[in-house]
């Protein structure tokens, strides 16, 4: 047998209990960083500070006492001389004694701190429950029995060295004050010894039955979720041979999904961010978490009233509208602590209502049928694709021929009116920097954004095969796309499908070509007044493109400002996630919001680079009658403008 043949199973046991969870070794580097810096330093708490120092203060009080208990506990059982009790002479011990003092101070205080926050501050999005109380009084009671443990120890044993163990001391000193003598000390001490350590037992057993259990789940979720990119969703497999197709009952979801639904704490981070909770359109990412934790005990622990253990989800245990108001904008996924990911529910929920049921809303329906028969959600002919490009003389790319930048439009900038006007300013500036770009003309068909994003996964797998056959076909250095959602798309969900492409957005294109201050020549059609640059949750959140459009924008000499909400901050325009199709109510919509916070910082332009956000403000700025008051133009279009070439659309 050569080595060749040699059978490959010596991997270590490390590497192999690891490949059980699906996490190989080059995988598990990074987790365990995001262990220490998201489940150790928790990082992501201290974006707010009054509930970050809290439950700083709570959590590393807590991890200290545990970890001074054991230390005491071995010395005590097994002899091990990490601490000396005998001698306590020893520098050692006096540190370790002030800082169990400390860590108990830091617990009180910041469970009090908790206290104060859900009793009089109370914040819309924190909702207070009886396990919430029972957990603070049972973190309040636990230092507070301990120091008067360590009270009656020192009143009984008066050591030299009492000092260093400061609210100890002051606890034994009040005791002595009240008569306490140090027998009687001696033997009260032990009696609540033992009530201490019945507190630290409970403390225990109550993990798996209250929300306690985070401090268990939410290291876990954190090491072991998939590390997908957070603009990807999960790509169904062998679709076509797959009896399940999303989720309709809790058993369905995976192992981690289930995980994570413990991992949730329901601190409100997540709806606090929430665009659709925050405009009153009746969804919560918290409340979906809350309840599809709720179908999961009830299915798969306590069973239901039937005895079949399964709990229907939409209907049932979930609104049926619930999948269709997220507008899968991140905001959640960016502020959540434990990393629950709201959005692949939605999504799953979405798939199994489109590809199993058929119960979709209407609107919903309608574009998935345009998809289907036009090849794009406005439902245009498919012929119609290049009609914006009559007169600008631009290459179509035919099979085996070779461009620099392969230009893909999308169905937004080659269908919708208003975003044609972008795209053939797009095109004149990149003639005028001498750009070797071509298109693929009737050959492009739909990336398959919204099909997915609308839950019919299998017209998405359909689109991307097309898709990627005709970009096998010819030759290019790049792809350049100016919807933020086709460029997630292509470089984020495409190499699910075997394609591993290099796209940019033509905002990181512009910025690459440096164009410079200096080849700004603006006349009177330039741009005049106040411009703030929208961050679209496609290019920016989920792609991490700030810089570039901003850069642009310097460069083009304007007067920038920024919106209240700006990069990983930004509120979403109300358009993603398949919400441009779908009906909602004129008094919940989030463009209205989002155009109020354009007011508010007095812009008279709002720059954007996504065909949705554009269209979405339009639409928000016609409804409120501003538009003597403020405009929405695409970063093309503000570029073009002050190129002062005077060939303008608008």
């Amino acid at each position: 047998m050569t080595s060749e043949t040699l059978p490959t199973t010596n991997k270590s046991p490390i590497a192999a209990r690891l490949s059980k969870l699906g996490i190989s070794l080059r995988e598990a580097y990074p987790r365990i960083i995001d262990f220490f810096v998201n489940a150790v330093a928790q990082v992501r708490l201290y974006k707010k500070a009054y509930p970050g120092i809290m439950h700083l203060l709570i959590f590393w009080g807590v991890t200290i006492q545990i970890i001074g208990t054991a230390i005491n506990l071995m010395q005590m059982a097994l002899f091990v001389p990490f601490v000396e009790l005998t001698f306590p002479r020893s520098g050692v011990y006096l540190a370790y004694e002030l800082i169990m003092d400390l860590a108990g101070v830091a617990i009180l205080i910041g469970v009090a701190m908790a206290a104060y926050r859900r009793a009089v501050i109370r914040p819309k999005t924190l909702e207070t429950h009886r396990d919430d109380v029972y957990a603070l009084v049972l973190l309040a009671l636990i230092p507070i029995v301990g120091f008067t443990v360590e009270g009656t120890r020192l009143l009984a044993a008066d050591p030299a060295w009492a000092a260093w163990s400061p609210v100890g001391y002051l606890v034994a000193n009040v005791l002595r004050a009240l008569g306490m003598t140090p027998q009687t000390a001696m033997a009260l001490h032990d009696v609540l010894f033992w009530g201490h350590a019945a507190l630290g037992l409970l403390l225990l057993a109550s993990i798996p039955l209250t929300k306690l259990r985070h401090l268990l789940f939410t290291p876990l979720n954190i090491v072991l979720r998939p590390r997908r990119k957070t603009g990807t969703l999960d790509k169904i497999d062998d679709i076509e041979e797959t009896e399940i197709l999303g989720v309709g009952q809790v058993r369905e979801f995976t192992s981690l999904q289930l995980l994570s639904f413990d991992a949730c704490t329901q601190c409100g981070r997540c709806e606090e961010v929430c665009p659709c909770s925050i405009s009153g359109m009746g969804y919560s990412p918290k409340d979906l978490i809350r309840s599809l934790r709720g179908a999961m005990v009830d299915e798969l622990v306590t069973k239901n009233e039937n005895g079949n253990g399964k709990v229907e989800l939409i209907g049932g245990a979930l609104p049926e509208d619930i999948a269709w108001s997220c507008t899968t904008c991140g905001a959640c996924l960016e502020r959540c602590p434990a990393f629950v990911n709201p959005v692949d529910e939605i999504v799953d929920l979405r798939r199994y209502q489109a590809l199993t049921t058929g119960e979709v809303p209407k609107s919903a329906a309608d574009t998935l049928r345009n998809m289907e028969r036009q090849g794009n959600p406005w439902g245009m002919p498919a012929e119609d694709r290049t009609v914006w490009a009559a007169g600008l003389d631009v290459r179509e790319l035919n099979p085996g021929e070779e461009t620099d930048v392969l230009l893909f439009l999308g169905c937004a900038f080659a269908y919708d009116d208003r975003n044609k006007k972008v795209t053939r300013s797009f095109v004149r500036i990149l003639q005028k920097l001498d750009v070797d770009f071509a298109i693929l003309g009737l050959d492009e068909i739909c990336c398959g954004e919204t099909a997915r994003r609308l839950g019919h996964e299998y017209l998405f797998q359909v689109y991307a095969e097309q898709n990627i056959e005709v970009f096998n076909q010819v030759k290019f250095k790049r792809i350049v796309t100016q919807c933020p959602h086709c460029f997630n798309t292509l470089k984020n969900e495409y190499p699910q499908m075997g394609a591993d492409l290099p796209v940019q957005h033509y905002t990181e294109f512009l910025a690459e070509l440096e164009i410079g201050s200096e080849t700004y020549t603006p006349n009177g059609n330039g741009i005049s007044g106040r411009v703030s640059y929208h961050d679209p949750c496609y290019l920016g959140r989920y792609n991490q493109v700030y810089d570039q459009p901003r850069q642009l924008l310097n460069e083009a000499s304007v007067d920038r400002v920024e919106l209240p909400r700006s990069m990983n901050d930004s509120f979403c325009c109300g358009g993603g996630g398949g919400q441009m199709w779908l009906e909602t109510d004129a008094n919940t919509r989030i463009n209205h919001r989002r155009l109020d916070e354009a007011l508010q910082a007095q812009a008279d332009v709002v720059a954007t680079a996504c065909p949705y956000c554009l269209l979405m403000f339009d639409d928000a700025i016609r409804s409120k009658g501003v538009g003597e008051q403020i405009q929405v133009l695409d970063i093309t279009e503000v570029l073009e403008r002050q190129l002062g070439d005077g060939q303008q659309d608008i």
